[in-house]
């Protein structure tokens, strides 16, 4: 095994190496940009070194920088995690020159799956299913338009060396294929370089469904069984589980024996996944390997009992499956799944966020419940890099008691700062297709408006919690700041609106979206009357923990999560949480202005095109600027109809957040 290895990647992934490591007694080296010094993975890890500029293309994609220091740092060998070089071909050879171990595979094994078409070609040869359709390199549009025809319809143009659902077109009518070819290969040009496109038939109501390869550098294959990841939102997995409730025995063993039958086919090395697309009645295809880990490899270790990163760095350095892994086939036990945090605005297109964790809270993990993080509170989500903040993975018994429990994890999970998908997740995943299993791969994006957060009606009850636990916060304040005064039983410090000759009144204002609530409060000390418009309730024997509100509501028993956040309280019923801003009853409120004149940056990036030139006059939502950033294009439109007076940016410039770019023309008589 190794004395000290490098890891060259960074958040949570490289986290996650370097604590196996730990606890293996392998030192690790984590490398960082400008943007990373304070970063998780450097704190983790035994040693940081610097490799550049904070955009990937500085340092986290400079091979030769990370090869420098792993030779400098005594590192024999490297980890790539995943994403950014882990599929290099060029890379892992340049590390295998410089006289270290790549953990992966080989270049030659990344070289036969770098293009879609070869590889397709080749998983035929060796006997895998594929999807019917045409890979050949001539790329004459008449050709194409008559393998279309012989393919059939519903019919997908793929870019052949794309990836990340660049370059796909879905094409349902022959009519429909040139417009949709052109349009394709002009995406794959811009995206990748190349041009060429494969056709294939579209198989309808798809599944997604991986297998999990390890392959030994003694010529054997194994698979530790599978994972789904039908829940996708434009061909980005949301949702990931295993085992799969879609398989049978029989379906899992051929598809099992397919992906085995891959990774031979390559001489497939250390760890890879082997994806499937899956129709409704169990025909499956090969769709490409992934050669790296995945980052749903969490739900394969929770059901196998296995640490896959562990058994990489032992087939590294050598060793033999038949040793690390005598049981076949692998046994797996109870229901795994996992869902991704992001720093993204699901009411904005899943815009993605940045800016500092002002509040993170994570659910406690145990044997059941596993995160996988990045970061903490306090850190920095950056513009420059994937916009990921956790992975949140369970296990139970079975599938039923995994959504449960995950239900459970989401709400206790608050996130302040940047904008989060938590309450998307949380109404994804007690949505009836996930919750019975009947969700395929191009739901979501068909039925979003299903599961995107919504502003729901505001209960009393959770209204009264707050309230209630708003009261409580005060009076134990003013406790707090009466102990260290002259007189702790001056009764100015009850801080239950006491006065002289009449009952004390508080007033509590919260801000539920844009509606402003007004409650009025008597009383102190967990016994209070609260007026909410014409309603008059009685409030006994209330008290809080960290978490929850305890009090008798009337005849009733509430208790419900309530959590204070850094201006206002996060409550949560059990099946859906609200965010209540706290406002004093007698803040100023400037007057709001409606419209606009300024198209700004919503967050730091570089402008791709510029829509209109100066003294256009544009409509009310018409696009003006693409901006890029969080690796996605950003659609900026104009906020009103006017005329352009000034466009401030250039095709190029990186822009900070906030930075205004396009500036129009004063409305007459303004």
């Amino acid at each position: 095994m190794f004395s000290k290895i490098l890891i060259a990647n960074r958040g949570e992934i490289a986290c996650r190496i370097a604590r196996t490591c730990r606890r293996l007694g392998i030192g690790t080296v984590a490398v960082y940009s400008d943007a990373d010094a304070r970063a998780q993975h450097v704190r983790v890890a035994d040693e940081g070194r610097w490799i550049g500029g904070a955009r990937p293309a500085d340092s986290y994609l400079r091979g030769e920088r990370i090869i420098e220091a792993a030779l400098a740092s005594g590192a024999q060998a490297v980890h790539p995690g995943f994403g950014f070089l882990s599929e290099n071909a060029d890379f892992a050879e340049a590390v295998a020159q410089a006289g270290l171990v790549f953990i992966g595979p080989s270049a030659a094994s990344m070289r036969r799956m770098g293009s879609k078409a070869g590889a397709k070609v080749l998983m035929q040869t060796a006997g895998v299913p594929v999807v019917p359709g045409y890979t050949g390199e001539d790329q004459d549009p008449a050709l194409l338009a008559r393998e279309a025809e012989r393919i059939g319809c519903p019919l997908m143009i793929k870019a052949a060396h794309g990836g990340g659902g660049k370059g796909m077109r879905v094409v349902r009518a022959l009519d429909e294929f040139a417009a949709a070819l052109e349009s394709c290969q002009r995406e794959a040009r811009g995206a990748f370089g190349r041009d060429r496109v494969l056709l294939e038939r579209y198989v309808e109501r798809p599944r997604h469904i991986e297998i999990q390869i390890f392959g030994d550098h003694h010529g054997e294959v194994i698979h530790l069984n599978e994972r789904e990841c039908s829940a996708q939102r434009r061909y980005q997995k949301v949702i990931e589980e295993s085992p799969s409730p879609f398989l049978t025995p029989e379906l899992r063993t051929a598809m099992g024996t397919a992906a085995v039958q891959a990774g031979r086919a390559i001489d497939y090395a250390n760890a890879g996944t082997v994806e499937f697309i899956v129709g409704p009645a169990g025909d499956f295809y090969f769709m490409e390997i992934n050669t790296r880990l995945q980052v749903e490899h969490p739900v394969t270790e929770m059901v196998t009992g296995m640490d896959l990163v562990e058994l990489q760095l032992a087939i590294a350095a050598g060793g033999r499956l038949a040793d690390l892994v005598p049981q076949r086939p692998v046994p797996t036990r109870g229901h795994a799944i996992e869902v991704r945090l992001y720093a993204e605005d699901p009411a904005r297109n899943f815009l993605p966020g940045s800016g500092r964790l002002e509040m993170l809270r994570l659910p406690d993990t145990s044997e059941r419940v596993r995160i996988d993080s990045g970061a903490v509170e306090g850190d920095l989500v950056t513009v420059h890099y994937d916009p990921m903040i956790a992975k949140l993975i369970v296990h139970e018994a079975d599938r039923g008691e995994a959504l449960a429990l995950l239900r459970r994890a989401l709400a206790q999970t608050v996130v302040v700062g940047p904008k989060s998908n938590v309450e998307f997740l949380e109404r994804l995943v007690r949505h009836p297709a996930v919750v019975e299993a009947t969700i395929d791969t191009g739901y979501l994006d068909q039925h979003l408006d299903e599961v995107l957060p919504s502003a729901p009606a505001l209960p009393r009850e959770v209204l009264v919690a707050v309230t209630v636990r708003a009261l409580l916060d005060e009076e134990a304040a003013t406790r707090a700041a009466a102990r260290t005064g002259s007189d702790p039983h001056s009764p100015w410090a009850a801080a239950d609106g006491w006065r002289h000759g009449h009952p004390g009144k508080r007033l509590k204002h919260f801000l539920h979206g844009e509606a402003l609530v007004e409650v009025s409060a008597h009383g102190h000390a967990g016994d209070y009357t609260l007026d909410i418009g014409a309603d008059h309730l009685q409030v006994r024997g209330a008290f809080a923990s960290a978490d929850t509100v305890d009090c008798l509501l009337g005849e009733r028993a509430l208790r419900m999560t309530v959590r204070a956040l850094p201006q206002g309280y996060l409550a949560h019923d059990g099946e859906q949480r609200f965010v209540l801003g706290q406002r004093h009853p007698f803040a100023f409120e400037a007057r709001r202005k409606s419209g606009g004149d300024a198209v700004r940056a919503p967050m730091p990036g570089r402008i791709v095109a510029l829509r209109v030139d100066a003294d256009a006059e544009v409509a009310e939502g018409q696009e003006v600027v693409v901006m890029e950033a969080m690796k996605m294009e950003l659609t900026l439109r104009a906020p009103r109809a006017g005329k352009v007076a000034e466009i401030r940016a250039s095709v190029g410039e990186f822009v900070e957040a906030d930075s205004v770019l396009v500036r129009l023309a004063a409305e007459s008589g303004t």
